[in-house]
């Protein structure tokens, strides 16, 4: 609970740093530089080119999550419950405890507001933790991703959920792709933190695909900003090893037994 309450006391002071890791050598550089570390089901499609983060499995989460674990010194781990582990009070519960014994996190990540109210209550009255998620919903997207808070519909419902989200003690949310002005609005009516990604400089916080930023994985996503450009110096240490070992350099004495 220490941890969690460290991300409450950013409220309003400073901005939280969010970034996803998948394994354990990740884990380990990301943790010296963030406040959360995510393992987050967008592993789906990074690692498995999975055409939704609905194609995701439990096991598949909880074995990233383990590894992740291990590098983990610091921040606060969160971990995605995946699709359809959340339906019922009764399968939130168990899933979400078994995320929990099984990865050592310090919380989960759920997406929804109002229709998944009575899960998220119920996980929180039975002392795990939980980060919401409203805005775009990539579980829930059939087809293209959209931003969110275009009309008086979707902004009622996002300051609504979010409101509700609070209420039933969530420790922050994450805003995805809304609209400037409504994750402005948002931001600044709740007592919590939000996280956002793509939805402006507004909120509390930021989150993006560690993979993403690096240049690992291509993509042309409009938050998206690229840091570095990761695959350039890989491609230059396997060129020069390849080189070597055709060439005989290596291995030399050195490198032998």
């Amino acid at each position: 609970m220490k941890k969690i309450q460290k991300i409450l006391n950013k409220k309003n002071k400073s901005k939280i740093v969010c970034l996803t890791a998948y394994s354990k050598n990740f884990a380990e550089e990301i943790d010296k530089h963030v406040d959360i570390t995510l393992v987050g089901d967008s592993l789906g499609s990074v690692l498995y080119n999975y055409s939704s983060t609905r194609k995701v499995t439990l096991t598949e989460m909880i074995n990233h999550s383990k590894s992740v674990r291990l590098g983990i010194k610091k921040s606060l781990m969160v971990v995605d419950m995946p699709y359809k582990t959340y339906d019922t009070n009764k399968s939130a519960f168990k899933n979400a405890k078994k995320i929990l014994k099984e990865t050592k996190c310090d919380a989960v990540k759920l997406e929804g507001g109002k229709k998944i109210i009575k899960q998220i209550k119920f996980l929180i009255k039975n002392k795990i933790p939980v980060l919401g998620h409203i805005g775009l919903l990539p579980q829930s997207v059939k087809g293209k991703f959209k931003s969110k808070g275009k009309n008086i519909k979707e902004i009622r419902q996002l300051i609504n959920d979010a409101l509700l989200l609070q209420k039933n003690g969530v420790f922050a949310i994450v805003l995805e792709c809304v609209k400037t002005s409504i994750a402005k609005e948002i931001t600044e009516k709740l007592d919590i933190p939000t996280i956002g990604i793509g939805s402006s400089v507004n909120c509390d916080g930021q989150v993006l695909v560690t993979d993403d930023l690096i240049g690992l994985n291509e993509t042309n996503i409009k938050f998206v900003k690229k840091y570095l450009n990761l695959k350039k110096y890989i491609n230059s240490g396997l060129k020069k090893f390849a080189l070597e070992v055709r060439s005989k350099k290596y291995p030399t004495k050195k490198h032998s037994y």
